[in-house]
């Protein structure tokens, strides 16, 4: 048996470093997407590989992407060919005695899958209200639907997520024992992302409110002007 019919094949989604780390139960991996906004998106055309960072929306066993027609990667991921998307949450700086055992806390999700368009009009027009509402919740119904123009300038793709893996890293730092004497810090940061105050476009007509979705956003009493 040669070297190569020798190693052993791995499922595409199976993390084989740390694997302590790793999970394969779709509830948590679908818990970390929700909780991601952005993410990159993976295709090759022609053996030239390409990563391409994306608003993207869940919705159930698959997520929704959209772009203009005009999009390589929309044009790419539509005519059928495999796809991963991968997104990253970091949830602290884990500071340790040495350098070599410095990392960071965080969730990740890989997926891999394949896309189609969405041609139907009424899927598609339901695909971008869900993409709004997953950004702000309750946004798409105080917003204008979009036009005939506009729906025709955009693709929108579902992206089945057909293989998923999730990896996750919590705690403290992993000093050597030998290193636990030393007179250094040693500890964690924690990072977090919060909505900031809100900021009225400049050519807002006056008097308008921030609406119920942006006051629930920045945790801020009804009724509230900018």
């Amino acid at each position: 048996m040669t070297d190569v019919a020798a190693k052993k094949t791995f499922p595409r989604q199976q993390v084989r470093r740390t694997k302590e780390r790793a999970s394969y139960e779709r509830e948590q991996c679908y818990a970390i997407l929700d909780a991601a906004r952005i993410a990159h998106v993976g295709f090759s055309v022609e053996g030239q590989p390409f990563v391409i960072p994306m608003l993207f929306a869940r919705d159930g066993d698959s997520v929704l992407l959209h772009g203009s027609v005009a999009s390589r990667l929309q044009t790419q991921l539509a005519s059928g060919i495999e796809t991963c998307i991968s997104v990253t949450l970091l949830d602290g700086l884990v500071l340790a005695r040495s350098q070599f055992h410095h990392s960071v806390n965080y969730r990740s999700v890989v997926a891999f899958g394949r896309a189609y368009a969405i041609n139907d009009p009424a899927e598609k027009v339901a695909a971008l209200i869900h993409i709004v509402d997953t950004l702000i919740p309750g946004r798409a119904s105080e917003s204008r639907a979009g036009d005939a123009q506009e729906l025709a300038a955009t693709t929108v793709l579902r992206l089945a997520l057909t293989d998923i893996s999730a990896k996750v890293r919590s705690g403290g730092p992993k000093d050597a024992a030998a290193d636990l004497g030393l007179p250094i810090w040693s500890g964690v940061v924690p990072l977090q992302t919060q909505h900031g105050a809100p900021q009225a476009a400049e050519d807002l007509t006056p008097g308008v409110k921030l609406p119920a979705s942006v006051q629930a956003l920045a945790d801020l009493p009804t009724g509230t002007t900018t």
